[in-house]
């Protein structure tokens, strides 16, 4: 019998595209705003604040987004609020159409896999 082997078959890194899709919709948003919108639209669920900021500074680092402080009058409170640059954009464009030549890859295979006779019946002697 084979070693069961741990298979992670998924792309990964989705918060970078995820995050600039929301500033691009939105032309702007705070953290918390994509925060909320990570778990209402794509289903992430409770995620960490912490990683979210980490992942927007490190997004800044790299100039896929851009942040200025505005402060609300009434309150004096002062926000971050984010948004997506050029190279930002030319990013999720590249990540996107990377995902889309995956999908025909997995599309395939899959449909492949299933079209094919298993090479053996496994018996109750093999196990």
């Amino acid at each position: 019998m084979a070693a069961e082997q741990k298979v992670e078959a998924r792309p990964r890194k989705w918060l970078i595209p995820l995050i600039l899709l929301w500033l691009q919709e939105e032309s702007s948003s705070y953290g918390y705003e994509i925060m909320e919108r990570l778990e209402e639209e794509f289903g992430f669920e409770q995620i960490n604040p912490g990683t979210v900021y980490r992942t927007l500074r490190q997004m800044e680092k790299e100039g896929l987004c851009e942040s200025e402080w505005e402060t609300f009058e009434h309150t004096g409170k002062a926000n971050r609020v984010y948004t997506t640059t050029i190279a930002g954009e030319a990013f999720l464009e590249t990540w996107v159409e990377a995902c889309e030549q995956y999908r025909r890859v997995m599309d395939t295979l899959s449909r492949v896999y299933k079209g094919r006779p298993p090479r053996y019946e496994p018996d109750e002697t093999s196990r």
